[in-house]
């Protein structure tokens, strides 16, 4: 019994405090009310994230009052066409003898207390460079120097280029399904919203903003002992699960689940994607967001909710039909929501 209740405290806890964080990022960073939710039930759940958005959204300052709250080190990368897995690993300069040196990164050197790692651009970046951030997503080390570095608190954080082309690679699938979620960060539509963003000075100094932010709110070594608790303390009836296996046979076949879609052949429509490996991601996020909403029962909306967040990215499309994928893919989210009954 005193265990259950130090749980239960705990919990109780950590929800007031990522709450409390919450608010403060929110106002750092206006009118992304959803986009800080989902960043906040990435973080608690451990998933890697997929940022996309336009130029000048907010991408960056968001991610920074992220780091702020949970505290730990913060690095930031460059995607660039040049860029190789050595760059991630190798800082190479001459010193004052005037002979080369070659040491560790600046990574590798914040390695143990690493928690945020920002890849700007990753699409910029080469393959080779993904399979380097792939073995660090998904085994949270990297061999370098004889060695192996370990990294057992960080969080990868990527934006990707959407607007330029040229002189991009597409993330491979095995990267993108390594991502939690892919969450958007638009422009806001609210027009004060909008005026205070444009004539509001406050809003133009991004260090200014940020330094509102106590630090941290959050521990970032906690969180990773934070994360299986609150899996195990919000439980999953039957029904639930029925309905999440029905929410996956109709991604993987939709044609067989009765959708239909304008202009598109719904048969040959999805090569793949859907994997157990992303459906336990989804329940993962409607756990954590089912925490937040104060429940330890998840429920239909928990799963509905986090959907398209956490399966689009990682559903991949008959080559003719992927210049389209983000609109496709909402319409097939959305499809699939409305057709499989919510129990």
């Amino acid at each position: 019994m005193n265990d259950a209740l130090s749980v239960a405290s705990m919990l109780s806890s950590w929800r007031a405090a990522a709450l409390d964080l919450e608010t403060c990022i929110g106002q750092v960073v206006i009118g992304q009310t959803r986009a800080i939710r989902l960043m906040m039930i990435s973080i608690f759940a451990r998933g890697h994230v997929l940022l996309a958005g336009d130029v000048g959204v907010g991408k960056t300052t968001l991610l920074r009052a992220v780091a702020r709250g949970i505290g730990g080190a913060y690095e930031r990368v460059e995607g660039t066409v040049d860029m190789m897995p050595s760059d991630l690993l190798y800082h190479t300069y001459l010193a004052d003898d005037g002979r080369p040196r070659v040491e560790p990164s600046a990574m590798l050197g914040k390695a143990e207390e690493l928690s945020v790692l920002f890849f700007n651009e990753i699409n910029r970046a080469r393959p080779q460079v993904h399979s380097l951030l792939l073995r660090l997503m998904a085994e949270g080390n990297v061999a370098a120097f004889n060695r192996v570095y370990q990294f057992p608190y960080v969080q990868v954080f990527a934006d990707r280029n959407r607007v330029e082309k040229e002189e991009t690679f597409e993330l491979p699938a095995a990267a993108r399904d390594r991502f939690f979620m892919e969450i958007p960060v638009e422009a806001p539509t609210d027009v004060e919203v909008r005026r205070r963003l444009i004539f509001d000075s406050r809003y133009h100094d991004a260090d200014a903003l940020l330094a509102s932010i106590e630090t941290p709110a959050l521990d970032y070594q906690t969180l990773v002992s934070a994360a299986p608790i609150i899996q195990k303390s919000v439980h999953t009836s039957k029904a639930i699960q029925d309905y999440v296996v029905r929410l996956w046979e109709a991604t993987v076949r939709p044609d067989a689940a009765g959708i239909e879609l304008a202009s598109i052949d719904v048969e040959r429509l999805v090569q793949g994607g859907a994997s157990p490996r992303g459906f336990a991601f989804l329940v993962r996020a409607a756990r954590v967001r089912a925490w937040f909403e104060g429940r330890d029962m998840l429920v239909p909306e928990d799963v509905r909710d986090v959907f398209v967040e956490t399966m689009a990215h990682r559903i991949f499309l008959d080559p003719v039909y992927e210049l389209r994928r983000e609109q496709i893919l909402r319409d097939l989210c959305a499809a699939v929501l409305t057709i499989v009954p919510a129990p």
